[in-house]
């Protein structure tokens, strides 16, 4: 049975009626306990590990009709779910369960002079609206996140995941209804029809903020289209610069796990950077493992002088996001010259310094402005799991609010509490 299809007609008047649910969700989940909301993260990751056959059932079908599709390899890797990424989903809901409720917090509280007090209390966005392509878990990192929050949720998952997010969602909806929360408090858009997602980004009505997560093309028409503010999720063109100071052993385990461990997620490196005073020295052995991995190489003049049998990159090489077992290597003439490449080429999502030299680590850390910046350590460690967040919706590289990985706190806002004693202004 294919996915329903929906008129733009149609599409609007569905999203209309899913974010005046949400809508009535998201006053109640504002006012929810912490305790209720945990109940329901810990039943909808039960629900997971008891539903897994079902769950596998959906993607399979997912999958085959993705390679029936010709979907590359990349992207049917990461629609691809096992037992081992089905337990990971089921482990995210329960560590998202855990984190501490960011709903109340009080992050500052002053007194004037005249006596009043202030307080700065995090509350929740509202409606939160969710538009990603290809990887079904992410229908559990942002329905689990956004109920941590206290926001409403509006699910619109890409088409090749259609029924692998809907089994997804099957649990969520248990989790909500086991905890007495509202079902509207997550909902995903039943129909792959492109035109729901024009519909849910002219909702401003319903929808508080949306989030993409997606290629460039969803990005730019989100970006475009959208009557709401947005956390942009941006490609991840990330980097690592192996400095003149580098460990030589650190500097291969950490290119070679920052670009193979996992090649189609955005933290993987899509350009490695070597200074030219130890390019000689590191960069055979890191060719050869990446080699004999099978990671197809490109590189420029210096690197194709050690190696001849790199492809030469082109102008393209260093601003493609191949999410695959490509990589692009430049040898540059220091920090200065790596941090230019990084400013022109990246897209300010996460880059990484590899050296014993705490100045230039600290120079490196202060002056690349990325989301995430790493010293010593793999770009795979981007991810909001990784940084004790439970889950993330994506890695925002935008400037303004949410920045990095988005995780229950960044989907709140605040209100300003103040509190007399019958004072008035002069």
């Amino acid at each position: 049975m294919s996915a329903p299809k929906h008129k733009p007609d149609e599409a609007t008047q569905l999203i209309d009626e899913m974010g005046r649910r949400a809508r009535d969700a998201a006053r109640l989940l504002a006012l929810a306990p912490a305790a209720a909301k945990e109940k329901a993260l810990l039943a909808a990751a039960d629900a997971v590990s008891k539903r897994a056959d079902e769950i596998l059932a959906a993607n399979f079908r997912d999958v085959a009709q993705a390679e029936a599709s010709g979907l590359s390899k990349a992207l049917v890797d990461r629609l691809k779910l096992d037992e081992t990424r089905l337990q990971g989903i089921a482990k995210g809901l329960r560590e998202v369960a855990a984190i501490p409720d960011p709903v109340g917090a009080v992050t500052a509280e002053w007194t004037r002079p005249n006596g009043l007090r202030i307080a700065r209390v995090r509350t929740p966005l509202g409606v939160v609206g969710i538009i990603y392509e290809s990887r079904p878990n992410v229908t559990a990192d942002a329905g689990s996140l956004c109920l941590k929050a206290g926001n409403a949720a509006i699910l619109r998952g890409g088409s090749e995941s259609f029924h692998s997010s809907r089994a997804i969602h099957a649990c969520l909806a248990d989790g909500l209804v086991s905890a007495g929360l509202p079902e509207a408090a997550i909902q995903i858009v039943p129909t792959t029809d492109r035109s729901a997602v024009g519909a849910m980004l002219a909702a401003h009505r319903h929808i508080d903020v949306i989030v993409p997560r997606g290629g460039k093309s969803l990005i730019e028409r989100v970006q475009t289209e959208a009557r709401m503010p947005v956390f942009a999720h941006l490609e991840g063109l990330c980097h690592v610069y192996i400095h003149e100071a580098a460990d030589a052993e650190k500097a291969r385990k950490i290119a070679f796990n920052s670009k193979m461990r996992r090649t189609s997620v955005c933290g993987a490196m899509e350009t490695l950077l070597v200074d030219r005073k130890v390019a000689r020295s590191v960069l055979p052995v890191i060719i050869a493992e990446l080699q004999r991995a099978g990671c197809e190489l490109r590189g420029d003049g210096e690197t194709l002088a050690l190696d001849p049998t790199i492809r030469k990159a082109t102008e393209a090489d260093w601003t493609t996001e191949y999410l695959d077992a490509i990589l692009s290597i430049r040898v540059v003439g220091g920090i200065d010259e790596a941090m230019d490449h990084i400013a022109r080429y990246g897209s300010a999502h996460t880059d990484s310094i590899v050296t014993e030299d705490a100045g230039a680590a600290e120079k490196f850390l202060r002056e690349v402005d990325s989301a995430i910046v790493l010293h010593n350590a793999s770009t795979q460690f981007a991810d909001g799991g990784e940084f004790g967040m439970g889950a993330e919706i994506g890695i925002a590289t935008g400037r303004i609010h949410a920045r990095g990985p988005v995780g229950a706190e960044q989907l709140t806002s605040f209100k300003y509490v103040v509190r007399g004693a019958g004072q008035v202004r002069p």
